[in-house]
């Protein structure tokens, strides 16, 4: 699964793992492609370098990457207090109501919420790029579209290459023409923040739209016929997040959520601004419903819902109320079907891989007779 960038960037597989744990990035980049640590849930910039130091330690020299959430126009004198004065109190009686109707219990006194929209925040993914600048790291991605100027050139000067996602032909062109590198074509299917074309439709849409820019098909995304048909439609790669979320290496810290995320089907997953203000693919679960309901006060804008249900997210979580715990995850997640090792994930996805442009090559075989 090599293209010309898998081979710029020095890995076996033109395959790109986003995720948030250190060890899963490790090991995808151990096994031939190329890990990306999520860095969003970073706020003490002395963890992020904790856990670069133990990637650095376990990743066998091979490349690695950090993804950032970062806005690409600066907002000045805005601090998290100033939004959420900002959230109305009939949001917050809501989010109690519905807590109390499943008997999720309070955090214990002084315990801060472990969830936190925080890392959204400008200043916060600039302490973690001073960090992150200090290590060979070879790409930095942005969530949020194309990172401020300065950053790209900043990176540049460290012969870092650049990533954005995008939903559409048209964000892609505004990250071709802000210097980006590399455009990551994030499809409906996708999980987290999606837009609403499919990735079918979308990668050569994108593949056109900023050539000869590489791109990275995402969405839906999660066997080697995939990736062959991602290739296919003129991607250079691949980026998966969801696909790792059931892997031996990841560490959800809930029994219940992995049984939840093996147990679903690809039907099982919804579009929903409950979590951030913004369209997050997720699990389908009762307090996605809650927010979806029309007869409720509504999702708020980004980045009031993230700053509203941050502590009920964190007490769903610790607690593992069963019918309100959820997670961003992808359609693919009707695949994730067992647990596997990250190797054991590229064994298929390199086994499905070689049968699929088998079956290609037997195509234009007998075309050709």
């Amino acid at each position: 699964m090599q293209t010309e960038l898998s081979q710029k960037l020095g890995v076996e597989h033109a395959v790109f793992g986003f995720t948030p744990f250190p060890a899963v990035a490790a090991a995808i980049s151990r096994a031939g492609g190329f890990g990306v640590l999520g860095a969003v849930r970073y706020t003490d910039p002395d963890e992020l370098k904790r856990d670069l130091d133990w990637i650095e330690a376990h990743v066998d020299g091979m490349p690695y990457g950090l993804d950032v959430v970062m806005p690409a126009k600066k907002v000045e004198g805005v601090t998290v207090a100033d939004v959420e004065a900002m959230i109305p109190e009939g949001h917050r009686q809501f989010v109690r109501d519905t807590l109390a109707e499943h008997g999720v219990p309070e955090l214990a006194e002084g315990e801060a919420s472990g969830w936190r929209i925080t890392g959204w925040m400008e200043q916060v993914a600039r302490t973690q790029l001073d960090v992150a600048f200090d290590y060979p790291i070879r790409l930095l991605a942005n969530a949020l579209g194309s990172p401020p100027a300065d950053v790209v050139a900043r990176a540049h000067d460290r012969n870092v290459l650049v990533a954005a996602l995008a939903g559409s032909a048209r964000h892609a062109r505004k990250h071709k023409d802000a210097g980006i590198d590399i455009v990551v074509a994030q499809g409906y299917e996708a999980g987290g923040h999606t837009g609403e074309i499919a990735s079918m439709v979308l990668t050569p849409e994108v593949v056109d739209a900023v050539a000869p820019l590489p791109v990275l098909a995402a969405g839906g995304i999660g066997s080697g016929q995939q990736v062959a048909a991602a290739l296919t439609l003129g991607a250079q790669g691949v980026w998966l997040g969801s696909l790792w979320l059931t892997t031996t290496e990841a560490d959800l810290h809930s029994p219940a959520l992995t049984r939840k995320l093996l147990a679903a089907g690809s039907g099982d997953t919804v579009r929903s601004r409950a979590l951030t203000g913004k369209p997050a693919r997720q699990l389908r679960t009762e307090w996605t419903d809650a927010w979806d309901d029309p007869a409720g006060p509504g999702p708020l804008p980004m980045p009031l819902q993230g700053l509203l249900v941050a502590e009920a997210v964190s007490r769903i979580q610790k607690y593992e109320v069963d019918p309100l715990l959820g997670t961003p995850v992808g359609q693919i997640v009707g695949r994730m079907n067992s647990e596997r090792s990250v190797q054991a994930v590229f064994d298929d996805l390199t086994r499905g891989f070689e049968q699929a442009v088998d079956r290609v090559n037997r195509i234009a075989g007998r075309s050709g007779q």
